[in-house]
């Protein structure tokens, strides 16, 4: 396996970096050319969601480069997710996700938050009347279907907490390989890395660079002083260090950036090899 790898819980290999495909304009010809130039940057990690509105755009673009010979379907890490809408039948769900990215299977299928919603439910921001209570057991059953089907390779959650993750592993017959949360040098998650690892669970970070850009997000991570000292030391850049931290905890990182310099920046965060003492220094920014 190679260092830009790591394997899950059920076996799968996974590449650590992984390009997000999230766009608050959600123009499928932008993010068609940006996951064909990933491609032959040598990215084979993709993340969606129905969500994102860009599993066409994503799964388009991936069967033009399958057809072309540019990657093997085998090659390629496929993620997308469960919205809260969708959790009394995960299996439909994903059949219909399947067919909007013209694909056979996905590799992994993350239950995207740990909230149930009205079934008609599309906006990212649900308000407070469209919630429905969790019933956790079923949902997890309906996505172990969708594994026991073929329809997906592995299974796994997005943004659960300890509790919710103790929760679902009292029950499940299948664990999540995967819990997937923002994590950073100011949003550490150290109790659920604790977690993760007594359960042998991997975690995949998101906004790994703060999420500048996002509506939620900021350049506090970025602009750290100590980030910045940093990446001046190694001749790196403030984010290559934020996501090198991220990697030097077992994480792999989701980054989403559509413009190609940037993407081959967060790619040489490969090739950077923090300290241990500087591991522990990038951190106090956390602390101030």
């Amino acid at each position: 396996m190679r260092g830009d790898q790591v394997r899950l819980n059920n076996g799968m290999i996974m590449p650590v970096i992984g390009m997000g495909t999230y766009s608050f304009e959600n123009d499928r010809k932008s993010t068609d050319q940006a996951v064909q130039l990933a491609l032959t940057m040598g990215y084979r990690h993709f993340d969606t969601a129905r969500i994102y509105g860009s599993e066409a755009a994503l799964g388009g673009a991936l069967n033009e480069a399958i057809a072309n010979g540019v990657v093997e379907r085998e090659d390629v890490f496929v993620t997308s997710k469960l919205w809260g809408s969708h959790h009394h039948d995960p299996v439909s769900a994903l059949q219909k996700t399947l067919m909007i990215m013209g694909m056979e299977y996905i590799d992994m299928y993350l239950v995207h938050w740990p909230v149930r919603l009205k079934s008609w439910v599309c906006d990212p921001i649900p308000k407070e009347d469209e919630f429905e209570p969790l019933c956790l057991d079923v949902t997890w059953s309906g996505m172990e279907k969708c594994l026991e089907m073929g329809l997906c390779k592995g299974i796994g959650v997005s943004n659960f907490s300890c509790k919710k993750l103790q929760n679902l592993l009292d029950f499940a017959f299948v664990p999540p390989a995967i819990n997937q949360v923002e994590m950073h040098p100011m949003w550490r998650q150290k109790k659920l890395r604790g977690f993760w690892r007594n359960n042998n669970m991997h975690v995949s970070a998101y906004s790994p660079l703060g999420g500048p850009g996002n509506l939620w997000g900021s350049t506090v991570v970025i602009e750290d002083p100590v980030i910045k000292s940093l990446a001046l030391k190694h001749r790196a850049t403030p984010a290559q260090i934020a996501l090198s931290w991220g990697l030097s905890k077992g994480a792999s990182v989701i980054v989403k950036s559509f413009n190609q310099e940037r993407m081959k920046e967060n790619k040489g965060a490969l090739d950077l090899k923090l300290e241990d003492e500087e591991i522990l220094e990038s951190i106090q920014c956390s602390r101030r």
